[in-house]
């Protein structure tokens, strides 16, 4: 089996009852929660098989897949580290014969076998083999609300949306936008109706900019009013049916140059009556959302305007960049038997609801610690010269600032390694920076900064 992938160090034991995690590293840590439920279901000892795409020079995971799938000898010569493509990532795990006998392996020792990802995608089709099962939103769901030209006319006139409009093709975007120039004059913000993080999107105040950045292939587009702002608060929630939406708290987000995401802060310095603003429309957004039978984790980004005012941005329908950090976060808050965010999520879908020990945490906090992240996400290729040990105490960390153990702690997560020829738009390495207030956060989240960056050839 090693040989026939870029790597792996799983070896099956028919004694131990599995579930799939296909996603990036970042997100991992998840599969801890989930753990718990598959031994009450099972009543077996319970692992996780990780498939993943990320390209590192050594990994620290137990039971982990690193498919060849796309990928080509000259990727390796020499070594390289890319992000690569979800979609055929997805069909490739989907399709590989030795992922497929692996399944039905797992399944002539257990009756099911439970899928957990990032993000629902239509591309992951393992799902439709009998007895395997996707725990998360349906694919198809996810995929329509994670429109974002659906989502605004979804939610017109149900919460306060940014002006907007929704332009077919290329040449209908340069019109319209021309035509609103003169009445915008911050800016238009121009989206691909299919983007994350920044990747598909920019605030525009040229027609050149936008002939420079889109084509034709990328159409359809959303496009808003660009306003000036200081706050980019995103909510993290579950939905369990059309009326039960669990709001897990509300996050600040850094954006650089007007739409690029490179990490969140907490707990939000925003007012009490705006958090609770945040919370009730995102509320409503989950109730609107499950109506249509979306079921699982989803988060909602907003923007506060100068004037204080609130303005929805966009739906994330899938985990966010959050989640993670708040399932640590709520474990110390909470009751010590309040389920996690992916049991919730259990629960909402397969059973439509909520669990009765569920306990929402108050939307303005009393917090026991304080935490940030940063994503050290690169702009151009690049040569590392060093690597950083992969931590693995993240959960730990959490829990030793909350107890006061420690003042502050900072982590360097999923560093690629060294000797690397690291391609644009790949997560070289993140940080994490937990602390007893904001200041601690931010000397650990510089500090982590400067580490990575000693890793790259300048």
């Amino acid at each position: 089996m090693q040989d026939d992938f870029l790597f792996t160090n799983f070896r099956y034991d028919p004694e131990i009852y599995y579930f799939f995690y296909i996603g990036e590293l970042k997100t991992h840590g998840l599969t801890d929660f989930l753990q718990k439920i598959f031994s009450q279901i099972s009543g077996r000892l319970v692992e996780c098989i990780a498939i993943v795409p990320d390209l590192h020079d050594q990994y620290n995971y137990a039971n982990l897949i690193v498919p060849f799938l796309d990928l080509n000898q000259s990727l390796y010569e020499p070594p390289m580290s890319c992000r690569r493509e979800t979609g055929t990532f997805l069909r490739g795990v989907s399709e590989d014969k030795l992922i497929l006998g692996l399944v039905d392996k797992i399944l002539d020792h257990q009756d099911q076998l439970y899928i957990y990802m990032f993000e629902s995608d239509p591309a992951m089709s393992l799902d439709q083999r009998h007895g395997v099962h996707l725990l998360g939103p349906e694919k198809e769901l996810a995929k329509k609300f994670n429109n974002k030209a659906v989502q605004f006319e979804l939610l017109d006139g149900i919460i306060p949306l940014v002006d907007y409009k929704i332009c077919s093709c290329l040449s209908e975007l340069v019109t319209v936008t021309d035509e609103l120039r003169p009445t915008w004059r911050d800016g238009i913000f121009v989206s691909r109706v299919y983007s994350a993080a920044g990747s598909g999107s920019i605030v525009t105040r040229s027609r050149a900019e936008i002939e420079s950045f889109f084509s034709k292939e990328d159409a359809p587009f959303l496009i808003t009013r660009y306003m000036p702002h200081d706050h980019d608060p995103t909510v993290l929630a579950v939905v369990a049916n059309d009326e039960d939406v669990y709001i897990a708290g509300v996050a600040d987000q850094c954006i650089e140059g007007g739409n690029r995401f490179i990490g969140s802060t907490w707990p939000s310095v925003l007012s009490p009556e705006i958090l609770r603003e945040l919370s009730d429309c995102t509320r409503k957004v989950g109730k609107e959302i499950g109506r249509h039978g979306y079921r699982g984790i989803f988060g909602c980004d907003y923007i506060i305007t100068r004037d204080k005012q609130v303005r929805f941005i966009e739906i994330n329908a899938r985990k966010q960049g959050t989640t993670l950090e708040f399932c640590y976060t709520l474990e110390q808050m909470l009751p010590a038997d309040s389920p996690s965010l992916p049991e919730l999520e259990y629960y909402a879908v397969k059973e439509s609801r909520f669990p009765e020990n569920t306990v929402e945490p108050s939307v303005v906090p009393d917090p026991i610690l304080c935490w940030g992240t940063y994503n050290f996400k690169l702009k151009e290729s690049c040569q590392t010269c060093g690597y950083i040990p992969q931590a693995v105490h993240e959960h730990e960390s959490f829990a030793r600032v909350a107890r006061g153990d420690l003042k502050k702690d900072f982590l360097v997560l999923e560093h690629v390694g060294s000797g690397l020829q690291v391609k644009p738009g790949t997560f070289l390495s993140r940080v994490v920076s937990i602390g007893q207030d904001h200041q601690n956060v931010n000397e650990g989240l510089e500090l982590g900064r400067k580490m990575i960056k000693l890793t790259v050839q300048q």
